[in-house]
This record gives structure tokens, sequence and C-alpha cells, in this order.
């Protein structure tokens, strides 16, 4: 199935002939995904609304568009205007079916990465779970004073009411081919964009005037996975990925001055010790993301090759449009206030 994933991934990263014969595949999932929204637009189906306001931060393309460093920039905002807020999110890739919370020592298996990464950069109060209602129940018996929730991604989960959406694109990769999946790789047509509140994950911040929602990654220096004050200059690396859009990772390096290796997995890809235990001529460098799992292998095998393992940490950067919008979407919603 990663197979898979990669060579598509491929394909659209190549715009290959070979998707057009994904074309009536494509057709099928926008029928679906019309139908199935205009069901809950009309009031066909249910949808779930939460006692307290809940914002979605999601996108309409398949793959990585920062949505993870984004969530945890605006937690860090609301928590230094002192106002109470949580996350949800499916978890995507953990063993558990039923909702759960999140805690400073739930492992991937329990919790999912991106979910791990996020309470552990931010402490924040957050739950997990295939049913978005579940988890913000869970959510909130567990911590009654939450004034606002973050969702992380589930713009496509029409049952759960939203009081805000905001969809992020990434302003360098684009839209591809501009078709539906499979064929290309958009979630939802582009005319989802019209009327919504947008946040372009895009570093070249002049393209844009000064009150568009922007952001983009700042990188550090890289760090030792097992801890120390050790620095790895530029030089030639393994870049190990399993993220969405690992281009946007292998590009950071190489504008840092390494010679990359390019390693691509799949996304949320669950690493093993012999994914990496071929790559010993050369210092490892991963995301952040992929540490929390790589770094949960250091518990079960003493292997040297975790000696030469790199991270390298990112901070996202947002634009004043977006710390505006959010203290107008406060002020609508009377939080804080």
């Amino acid at each position: 199935m990663k197979t898979l994933e990669l060579l598509i991934t491929r394909a659209w990263q190549s715009n290959s002939p070979m998707l057009t014969t994904l074309a009536p595949l494509s057709v099928l999932y926008g029928v679906v995904g019309r139908v199935r929204k205009s069901l809950y637009d009309n009031d066909k189906l249910s949808k779930y609304h939460a006692p307290i306001p809940v914002i979605i931060i999601g996108n309409i393309t398949v793959g990585g568009s920062g949505k993870t460093p984004l969530i945890i920039a605006l937690v860090k905002y609301l928590q230094s205007k002192g106002i109470s807020v949580g996350v949800i999110s499916r978890g995507y890739g953990r063993q558990m079916s039923e909702p759960a919370l999140v805690k400073a020592d739930s492992t991937p298996k329990d919790a999912g990465d991106e979910p791990c990464l996020i309470v552990g950069q931010t402490g924040v109060a957050m739950a997990v779970g295939a049913n978005r209602r579940e988890a913000i129940e869970l959510l909130i018996q567990h911590h009654p004073d939450l004034q606002l929730i973050l969702s992380d991604d589930g713009l496509q989960h029409y049952a759960l009411h939203r009081d805000v959406e905001w969809i992020v694109v990434d302003g360098v990769r684009g839209f591809g081919n501009e078709k539906l999946f499979p064929q290309g790789f958009l979630r939802e047509p582009l005319s989802r964009l019209d009327g919504a509140s947008v946040i372009y994950h895009d570093a070249r911040t002049h393209l844009y005037d000064d009150t568009a929602m922007t952001m983009h990654l700042v990188p550090s220096t890289p760090i030792p996975l097992l801890g120390g004050d050790k620095s790895l200059p530029p030089q030639q690396v393994y870049a190990v990925s399993g993220i969405g859009y690992p281009d946007r990772f292998f590009q950071t390096l190489a504008d840092l001055g390494f010679d990359v290796v390019k390693k691509p997995f799949g996304d949320h890809h669950d690493f093993s010790l012999s994914d990496l235990a071929e790559f010993t001529d050369l210092p490892i460098i991963i995301t952040a993301k992929d540490a929390i799992k790589i770094r949960e292998l250091t518990k079960h095998s003493s292997h040297a090759i975790f000696d030469n393992v790199w991270i390298l940490p990112v901070q996202a950067v947002l634009s004043d449009g977006v710390y505006g919008e959010m203290d107008r979407v406060l002020g609508e919603l009377d939080i804080g206030n």
C-alpha cells in the first residue's frame, strides 16, 4: 500500500500521463463528495454542535500542507492570551478505536504522531478519535473550562458543525493538475476556497499584501535524536521522511547547505529499525514529526545508528494577518473579552 502511495505521489509531482487513466475514479470521487456535502448542507444528515466554538484547520489537498506547526503556533498564541483552548484530531495511525486523551507520555500507537508532537510542544488539552463528537465530549468531560476547540483537519468531516473554517494552501506546491483524487491531489474542487479564510503556506511573503494570512517555516540547527550538545555542520546526509510532502523538507535542508540524499517513505510511515539500518555511512536527518516514532525505537534497541540521527526542528512564523483574523474571530465568538 505504501509503495502504491509513493508511486501515485510521484505521478502527481511529475504530472505523469498515466494519471488520465484514473479520471473515472476522480469523477466518482467528486460525485460522492458533492452528494455527501449536500446532504449535510441541506440537513438531510444531522450535524453535531459542540457546546463551545470549534475552528477547523484543514486543507483541500492530500498530503502535508503545514497544519501541524500552524496549530502549534496558534495554540501558543491563544495560551498567551489566557484562553483555555483544546485540540481534537483523528489521530491517524493510532491502533485504538475508541477516543482517547493525548498525554505527555502518549505514544504514536496510542494517539498518532502529530498529536504527540502538538501536546509535546504545547501541553494543550487534546483528544483523538475518528468520531469527532466522541473526541470533543471526552475532552470537555476532562476539561470543562475549555473556551475553544481547534480541530486538526476534519474539513471534510461534515458531521461536525464548525463555527469557523481556516483552509491551509501550500503556495509553492499549488494544486498540481487541479484534478480531484486520485487523478490529482485535491480532496475537494477549488471552488471550495470561495469565501473561505485561507492561510497561504509560502516563504515568499513579498508575493502577498500586508493583510494576507500567510505562514512559513523557519528551521533551527539540527539537534541529536538522543540529546546532547553536538552540532552537525552542512555535509552530505540522508534525509529520511515519512511526511505528506517531503520535497519541502528536502529543499529546506538544501537551503541550509546540506547535500541531500533523499529517502522518502509514505506519509505517517511506521518506522522500523530496518528502515534506518542501511543508512550507516552518512548522518541521517529526520523531521520532528518522524522523530516521535523513531524515538520510540530507541526504547527497544540500542543500535548505534541512533547516534547518527538528527532532528530538524521548525517553527511556524505567522503573518500579522493571521493573528489579526484570530483576534477578530475571538471577538465575534465572544471569547476572552
